[in-house]
C-alpha cells in the first residue's frame, strides 16, 4: 500500500528531516553519557544512537528523519526531544513539523509565573479592565478595573478547594441574581466549551481531570454543559456585565495570547457603547 503525503505534509517533511539532523549533530556523546568512541566521522550523536537512547526503533527514528510520512505519537516525540536536548520553542517546533498537537508541559515550574512585564502591560490597560487567565480560568493577574469589576461587594471571585481564583468556580457557585454576568444562559455555554476545548490537549493529566471532576460534582449546571462535548475557541464578543453601584455595562472583549506562557491569554475589555462608557468612569471614580 503506497501512502500519499498531503501537499502541507509534504512541505513539512523536509523541514522536520533538516531540523532534527541539526539538533542531533549538536549534541555530543558526552552530553548524554556515552564514551566518545574512535574515528566517529558523524558530528554529534548516530541515528541509532539517538534511536537507543529515545526507546525507538532505529529504522523507525531513521525513517522519520529522512522525512517519510510516518506517524508519531506525543511520547515517542517527547522523547526524542529529550534526547536532543530541546528547549521548550525546539520541542513546539518539532511538534508542528510532525504535525502533532503540541501539549505545553504543565508541570513546568515557569510555565504561569507572570513577570512584572506582564503586570505592567494589564496596569497599562486601565481603565479598561483586564485579567491573565490560564486555560482552565484560573486568574493569574489582574489590573485594578478588573477587580472593581469582578470583586465587588458579595462572592467576588471563588478560589473553589484549589486555591486559586476561578472564574468558573466564581460563576458556577452563585445563583443567577448574584452572577455578575447579566447573560448568563448564554455566556457559561461558551466558557464551558471553551474549557473543553483545552481539555482536550490535557485529557488524563491528574490536575485537568480532578478540576473538572470536582466542578461538576458541584454544579449540576456546569456537569450539564460538559456533557454536551461543545467546543469553540475564544473570541472577541460584547459581554453584560451588572454591578451594584453602577448597573449593567456591554463590553467587548479581546483576548490576546502570551509569549512564553502557554495556553495563558490576556483578556481585555472595553466599554461598548456611550451608556457602558460612562458607567466604567463612575466604577473608576469609586474608592
Amino acid at each position: 500500500m503506497t501512502i500519499v503525503a498531503a501537499p502541507t505534509q509534504r512541505r513539512r517533511r523536509p523541514e522536520l528531516a533538516a531540523f532534527l539532523r541539526s539538533r542531533r549533530a549538536r549534541v555530543t556523546p558526552e552530553d548524554v553519557g556515552m564514551p566518545p568512541g574512535l574515528r566517529r566521522r558523524t558530528p554529534g550523536l548516530r541515528r541509532e544512537e539517538v534511536a537507543h537512547l529515545s526507546g525507538v526503533g532505529v529504522t523507525w527514528y531513521t525513517w522519520l528523519e529522512q522525512g517519510r510520512p510516518i506517524n508519531a505519537s506525543a511520547q515517542v516525540l517527547d522523547a526524542v526531544a529529550r534526547t536532543l536536548r530541546l528547549d521548550r520553542p525546539e520541542r513546539e517546533h518539532l511538534y508542528h513539523l510532525a504535525e502533532v498537537p503540541y501539549a505545553p508541559d504543565r508541570a513546568a515550574p515557569d510555565s504561569e509565573v507572570v513577570s512584572p512585564e506582564i503586570q505592567g502591560i494589564l496596569d497599562a490597560l486601565d481603565p479598561h479592565p483586564a485579567v491573565l487567565y490560564n486555560a482552565r480560568y484560573d486568574v493569574l493577574a489582574t489590573n485594578t478595573m478588573y477587580e472593581r469589576l469582578l470583586m465587588q461587594d458579595g462572592p467576588g471571585l471563588d478560589t473553589g478547594p484549589f486555591g486559586i481564583r476561578n472564574v468558573l468556580w466564581a460563576l458556577f457557585s452563585v445563583p443567577d441574581p448574584r452572577c455578575p454576568v447579566v447573560d448568563r444562559k448564554r455566556e457559561l455555554p461558551l466558557m464551558v466549551a471553551q474549557l473543553r476545548g483545552a481539555y482536550g490537549r490535557h485529557v488524563g493529566e491528574p490536575a485537568w481531570e480532578e478540576f473538572v471532576r470536582r466542578l461538576a460534582e458541584a454544579s449540576p449546571e456546569f456537569a450539564r454543559l460538559w456533557r454536551s462535548g461543545d467546543v469553540v475557541p475564544p473570541g472577541t464578543r460584547v459581554k453584560t456585565f451588572r454591578h451594584e453601584r453602577v448597573g449593567e455595562v456591554r463590553l467587548t472583549s479581546v483576548s490576546l495570547s502570551v509569549n512564553g506562557m502557554p495556553e495563558c491569554r490576556i483578556v481585555a475589555y472595553s466599554p461598548n457603547d456611550e451608556e457602558s462608557r460612562l458607567g466604567m468612569e463612575a466604577l473608576r471614580a469609586k474608592t
